[in-house]
């Protein structure tokens, strides 16, 4: 009997499943979050997406297309049986204020997500979607059971914030970072 139920958080990109029970969680604003189990297996799993698809070839899982798909596969390869499949879809709010310029984000994504859902043929037995507030959720992957709490829009921007500037800057290894030089007038 496996007793220890581990935790994993997870950010853009990442795909999680387990055949043991697990809490999966992430903060979401515009990305979407789908959270796939078979009730039956009690085996299941979350994917954090950003948009849609790429504009050019990738394979990354920050596109739903590859998030889901890989999603669909680690189920499946730790005994889940797509037919039973069941499915859970979060996140998608207008959380920037980007509706001016055309571009919701997270209209797509929920749009994106309800069609592959349907195109796939796995029900969607609940969701909280759109809205102008994050959503910070943990998703029991043995029984479905989600927990979600708003964040707010404060704490949001902060948090993207911090992330638009850790990708602005390059990463440095401890090495670089110790030998790093600052030239001043």
């Amino acid at each position: 009997m496996h007793n220890h139920i581990q935790h994993r958080s997870i950010i853009v990109g990442e795909v999680f499943a387990s055949d043991h029970p697990s809490i999966v969680s992430t903060v979401l604003g515009s990305c979407v979050a789908a959270c796939l189990y078979d009730p039956i297996a009690k085996i299941g799993g979350m994917n954090h997406f950003m948009l849609p698809q790429a504009k050019r070839a990738s394979t990354s899982a920050a596109y739903g297309i590859h998030a889901m798909e890989l999603l669909i596969n680690n189920i499946m390869s730790l005994g889940g049986d797509r037919r039973r499949f069941r499915a859970k879809v979060f996140g998608g709010g207008n959380v920037l204020d980007l509706r001016a310029e055309g571009f919701q984000v997270g209209t797509r994504n929920v749009a994106f997500v309800h069609q592959f859902l349907a195109d796939e043929g796995i029900e969607l037995v609940a969701e909280r979607v759109g809205g102008n507030q994050g959503v910070k959720i943990c998703f029991f992957t043995a029984t479905g059971k989600v927990l979600l709490k708003p964040v707010a829009n404060r704490q949001m921007n902060d948090m993207i914030r911090q992330e638009v500037q850790s990708l602005r800057e390059p990463k440095q290894t401890a090495a670089q970072a110790a030998g790093a030089v600052t030239l001043f007038d």
